[in-house]
């Protein structure tokens, strides 16, 4: 049986990602549900297992689903079809649905020219050597043969009703933007039936993202949000990723909260009701995050990076809650422990609701700290994790505090540093944090000469 090998470069750890036309095709898209299928089959030992698929609104997406459910069905597979909509979606439909896997064709939060796949197996993410035995399944040619069968169900109004089952919380006028993502029809639905004045931006799904570039976690795509939110005196702003799974949020006053201030905030109804439960944020997070679940009688859990990293934890550890500086917040307390940013938004409604006080009165509450944003700098994925090994050997060599959850983040005297490599792009993560500015600017000299040996100097800090 011949094979097919995919551009090496597309098999990440958390998904299946490239460039159409130049490192992803109808192709790779058909191999891959052939693949895909076929190692459904073999994990769960179900001849004819059920396997969502749903798309988000890049203008390659709908011709990737085509093959792909193609080539599912090749091996077998009974593929329900869920159509346009966000990441989220896929993972309702697969829960909702008790079937064994879903694959959603999505680009996230990367520019236009970019789609892939993301991949989820008996209620878990695929993701790392998964990811590469399916690579190799395709490689070698071992696909199931079968006949199998596709069917479309309209899951929106479903998914949405199920989002906003038991909502606690009050009126508030909130500016919400869509960024033109696969987020906007869900989002719409959505806030019909909260309570209150809701101010719709970009919520026209449009794969060439007009408006802007569909990615939260960087302020300048929030600027359309925030002049919203002034115009109208809202209470709080919310945007979403390309596929809606990653929550940004601005304050009356249009100031953001990044993912460990929103994290903390949400946190306090969470251990409200359940006292003592563990908590978990990604490496990335100030030390003010962890301090609070603390404060708040939780169990703080600092992990890796990565969405799906992140759920594996939930899992093992039973939190209800987790989170990370990307903006992507699971809820197992009340929901499925799936990263859901509309869900998340209307957990941020709630909370707000049940302290009382403005999202900006809550942000202040929260202890002040100087730090650096994300810094991300390029670095060649034949190199990146290499210069974060040869930094830990250093750091291991001069007696640094250091903690290697991921990467290398050194506690300091005035706060701490970190360093890791992305698993999902060709650069370098770092992030610096500390009491006050003379702390930061040496933290920042720290990192710097840390780098150094290395050969690697950032472009800007």
């Amino acid at each position: 049986m011949s094979g097919y090998r995919f551009e090496p470069t597309i098999l990440r750890e958390y998904d299946i990602r490239g460039i159409v036309g130049k490192t992803l095709s109808g192709a790779d898209a058909q191999a891959l549900g052939q693949a895909f299928g076929s190692y459904v089959i073999e994990q769960s030992g179900v001849v004819a297992p059920r396997i969502a698929v749903g798309y988000d609104g890049r203008l390659s997406s709908p011709d990737l689903e085509a093959a792909l459910v193609d080539g599912m069905m090749s091996t077998g597979a009974q593929v329900t079809r869920v159509g346009l909509g966000p990441t989220p979606m896929l993972y309702y439909a697969t829960a909702s649905e008790g079937l064994e896997a879903g694959i959603m064709i999505t680009g996230s939060h990367n520019p236009p020219d970019y789609n892939g796949f993301k991949m989820m197996l008996l209620g878990g993410p695929v993701y790392g050597a998964m990811i590469q035995e399916i690579g190799k399944i395709a490689a070698e040619g071992r696909f199931k043969k079968g006949v199998g069968s596709s069917i479309s169900i309209d899951l929106m109004d479903r998914y949405v009703s199920r989002m906003i089952e038991g909502f606690r919380g009050g009126p508030l006028t909130v500016v919400w933007d869509a960024g033109n993502g696969a987020a906007g029809d869900a989002m719409i639905r959505m806030t019909r039936r909260l309570p209150g004045r809701h101010i719709l931006l970009n919520e026209v799904i449009d794969g060439t993202f007009p408006a802007h570039h569909p990615d939260p976690t960087e302020e300048k795509n929030l600027v359309q949000l925030k002049a919203a939110v002034a115009e109208h005196q809202a209470d709080l702003g919310i945007a979403f990723d390309g596929d809606g799974d990653r929550i940004g949020l601005v304050d009356g006053q249009g100031r953001v909260l990044w993912g460990d201030q929103i994290l903390a905030l949400l946190a306090r109804p969470v251990l409200a009701d359940l006292p003592g439960a563990t908590i978990i944020a990604d490496v990335k997070a100030s030390q003010v995050l962890f301090d609070e679940i603390a404060r708040l009688g939780g169990k703080p859990l600092m992990g890796a990076t990565g969405h799906s990293l992140i759920k594996k934890q939930m899992k093992q550890t039973g939190a209800p809650l987790a989170g990370e500086m990307s903006g992507h917040i699971f809820f197992a307390d009340r929901y499925y422990g799936f990263d859901d940013a509309l869900y998340a938004a209307v957990r941020v409604l709630e909370t707000v609701s049940w302290a009382g006080k403005s999202l900006a009165t809550l942000r202040d509450e929260l202890p002040k700290r100087q730090n650096t944003p994300e810094l991300r700098f390029p670095c060649a994925d034949t190199r990146k994790f290499a210069v974060v090994a040869e930094v830990k050997e250093r750091l291991a060599a001069a007696g640094a505090n250091v903690s290697a959850v991921d990467g290398v983040r050194v506690t300091t005297a005035d706060g701490w540093w970190l360093l890791r490599a992305s698993n999902t792009q060709d650069v370098l993560v770092a992030r610096c944090e500390a009491a006050d500015e003379a702390g930061l600017d040496r933290l920042k000299v720290a990192l710097l000469d840390a780098l150094a040996p290395s050969g690697v100097t950032p472009p800007q800090f």
